[in-house]
């Protein structure tokens, strides 16, 4: 049986990964908003593989997938590095949309602010998810080994 704190990881997982997905769609408007010749190649690819691994993720954190809390780590984390990485930082090379330049609207700041957050915090359920699943393994572990001592004791 679950115990509360588990379950509430598993709410928290869920809802996070729909504000995410909400983010996700959020930032993909901004650049059809803005042209999809205003990013060079390299950055569309990484967008949609980013996209299509998030995708997986919180594809796993709403139906409660049994690794659904490491995905959203291994995804979230990343994704919101990448991103921050891709548009918060001074042009750097191909794998740049810096929005450190003059006429960068403000929708696509918040589009962008929107999924860095909802990404972080997507991963931030994941690790809270994942330990509530080792203590709950854990405490399923002691109880298994109360009962097996309480079934083997001695007779009188």
């Amino acid at each position: 049986m679950q115990n509360r704190w588990a379950l509430n990881a598993a709410t928290a997982l869920r809802v996070t990964g729909a504000v995410y997905a909400a983010a996700i769609i959020a930032h993909g408007a901004d650049h059809l908003r803005r042209g999809l010749d205003a990013v060079t190649p390299e950055v569309f690819w990484a967008g949609i593989a980013g996209a299509f691994l998030a995708g997986i993720a919180i594809a796993a954190a709403l139906v409660a997938g049994r690794s659904a809390g490491a995905l959203a780590v291994v995804v979230g984390l990343p994704s919101a590095l990448g991103i921050a990485a891709v548009h918060l930082l001074p042009g750097w090379g191909p794998f740049s949309d810096s929005f450190w330049k003059p006429g960068t609207a403000a929708a696509s700041w918040a589009a962008v602010s929107f999924e860095i957050i909802a990404a972080l915090a997507f991963a931030t359920a994941g690790v809270t998810c994942m330990r509530a699943s080792s203590e709950e393994r854990r405490g399923e572990t002691v109880s298994s080994e109360l009962t097996q001592a309480s079934v083997t004791l001695p007779p009188r």
